[in-house]
């Protein structure tokens, strides 16, 4: 694959994943969905196995960079991580973090909270199982 196909495919996802876009939850599912559908269809020949593992590594990063961020308050983070299973005190103490946003969405946190399971059964895409609608292992 062409290394400027692969930066086009990151700064379109960068895109859908800005923070500051102000797109809801569900609009930008959507938009993730439709992209990756599309993009996973037209390179869907080429050898991309590792590309795209790698790529759903950042998305994913992105992803819960863009959900923390809409949590803005403390107290809201505080509520939503005791809703995601974190442990009260655990969780007061990590809503009040003065991490910045990319910094957190790679943390203990966010990966304890948000789970790769929890993030794919809440609808979000990702590169890899779209590629495994096309090639079954």
């Amino acid at each position: 694959m062409h290394p400027q196909s692969k930066a086009k495919l990151k700064s379109r996802l960068k895109a859908l994943t800005g923070r500051s876009n102000g797109m809801g939850y569900e609009r930008r599912k959507q938009k993730l969905n439709e992209y990756i559908r599309g993009w996973i269809g037209y390179y869907h020949l080429a050898n991309m196995k590792r590309l795209l593992l790698e790529t759903d590594e950042w998305l994913r990063r992105r992803i819960r960079m863009c959900i923390w961020k809409s949590w803005k308050n403390p107290k809201t983070r505080i509520s939503n991580l005791i809703r995601c299973g974190i442990p009260k005190r655990k969780a007061h103490e990590w809503g009040y973090t003065r991490l910045g946003y990319w910094r957190i969405a790679d943390s203990w946190i966010t990966h304890s909270s948000m789970t790769n399971e929890r993030l794919r059964v809440a609808g979000y895409p990702t590169l890899y199982d779209e590629y495994l609608k096309w090639y079954p292992k």
